[in-house]
């Protein structure tokens, strides 16, 4: 089956969705939508779309889309996603971060309780090559028994926090959270609509023992020249050694106690690994059982780690998982930061 692929929303970052399907076979760009015309435009004649619409109903009235990619901003989730739900869209894939506070968090919970539509959150790392085999070396004891994760990023928590916070739940096995203690200071509106602490430390304790450390912004460890982007980093460790992975660069111990180090291309595992998410969609599609790892319940999941975050503290105290958080509460950390 060859499925039909739509475009929501045409900016900057659509493209790295559009140039995955150089590397797809069971997928086909069939049209675009965005309400800039200029944009939409451009956007087609780069990708080779010509069924171009500013209407979102339109165009799901007249292509029928099978998945979509929604690259939109996070302040219009809830809306365009419940949109697509009642649609009966079969696949959404959605740019990251899925969320901006509690209320939509609360409203996602409730859409993915009752929908039908299968949705996966964009984070492409999860597919890249090397981290596929970094995950499977620890799923196979390689390390021994993981001990610890050092998650770090140089963009704010909604702006690649998120993203090494989907690594270190992937490489603990999707194990629950059960606390999370934080620090959090500043605050930035990146580009108008991603509202986020400017620098974020986390300590996170699971229910399978493993502690990890999750840090995003200003103070965030840079191993190499580069703006802030460039800065996003897992190491895990674990009883008999450890993986350590960061955008330019990869390490690994091996068994008799010295350590692999190269270099590599981000660029070009990013394009594998939209390909390889798209993929993972397109499987989900074909069997229930086979979920996508970057579901949206367990990036749900995710989102409240940051949110706990948060409430830690405004509240000067670990937060116990399950977390349930006031509709209110980024408005009580903008208070906090001073932003409001």
């Amino acid at each position: 089956m060859t499925y039909r692929c739509a475009f929501l929303g045409c900016g900057p970052r659509a493209a790295g969705h559009a140039q995955a399907y150089s590397l797809i076979t069971r997928g086909e760009k069939v049209a675009a939508c965005d309400m800039n015309r200029e944009r939409l435009d451009a956007f087609g004649e780069t990708h080779g779309i010509t069924a171009r619409y500013t209407d979102l109903d339109e165009m799901l009235r007249k292509e029928k889309p099978d998945v979509v990619h929604m690259v939109t901003p996070p302040t219009l989730r809830v809306e365009l996603m419940t949109r697509l739900a009642e649609a009966g869209v079969p696949g959404v894939i959605v740019e990251k971060p899925i969320c901006i506070g509690a209320e939509d968090y609360q409203a996602l919970r409730a859409l993915e309780a009752r929908s039908q539509t299968k949705f996966a959150v964009n984070h492409q790392l999860r597919h890249h090559p090397r981290i596929l085999e970094f995950l499977q070396e620890v799923q196979a004891g390689k390390i021994g028994q993981v001990r610890f994760i050092d998650a770090t990023a140089g963009l704010p928590m909604a702006g690649q926090g998120v993203h090494v916070l989907d690594l270190l739940f992937a490489f603990n096995g999707y194990a629950q959270p059960t606390s999370v203690f934080g620090a959090s200071s500043g605050y930035d509106d990146i580009g108008g609509h991603h509202p986020t602490s400017k620098s974020a430390e986390f300590l996170l304790t699971f229910a399978n023992g493993v502690r990890a450390v999750l840090m995003a912004g200003a103070g965030a460890p840079e191993f190499a020249d580069g703006p802030s982007w460039m800065h996003k980093r897992i190491a895990v460790y674990g009883t008999h050694g450890f993986r350590h992975w960061r955008m330019d660069a990869w390490e690994r111990s091996l068994p008799d106690g010295t350590v692999e180090t190269h270099p590599h291309s981000y660029a070009e595992e990013d394009v594998q690994g939209q390909a390889g998410l798209t993929n993972a969609m397109f499987d989900w599609l074909e069997d229930d059982t086979a979920v996508a790892p970057t579901n949206l319940a367990t990036s749900l999941d995710e989102w409240l780690v940051i949110l706990a975050g948060y409430a830690s503290t405004l509240e000067a105290r670990a937060i116990e998982m399950p977390f349930d958080p006031p509709a209110d509460l980024l408005e009580r950390f903008k208070r906090f930061a001073g932003a409001a």
